[in-house]
């Protein structure tokens, strides 16, 4: 399984093999991100819980979800390598923060 930097340098290098770096600057990798966000909500906008529930039980479905997912963190890799921000970092610190927002309600 290759890491997370090493995905983030394939995907610089596929970019700049195809010469896309000045299309990829921060607004336009948000944008890109919410468009394959949204092609992901897409499958499941019409179902029920349990529908939605089952969709990776139909290899069709399944698959589009996984492809909905690698879109959506590929955009969310791009734009943290162009923007400067480590993702884990940003994340690990994000929890720290909401642990201390969110307190976790007392053991009964």
């Amino acid at each position: 399984m290759p890491s997370l930097a090493e995905l983030a340098g394939r995907l610089s290098e596929f970019a700049a093999a195809r010469r896309w770096e000045p299309f990829h600057t921060p607004k336009n990798l948000a944008a890109a991100l919410t468009v394959e966000a949204g092609e992901l909500l897409e499958i499941f906008q019409w179902l029920t819980p349990e529908q939605a529930a089952a969709v990776m039980e139909d290899p069709d479905s399944a698959h589009r979800v996984r492809d909905e997912v690698a879109d959506v963190l590929a955009y969310l890799v791009q734009f943290c390598t162009a923007v400067g921000v480590d993702p884990l970092t940003a994340l690990d610190e994000k929890i720290d923060r909401n642990e201390l927002r969110f307190p976790a309600a007392p053991a009964e």
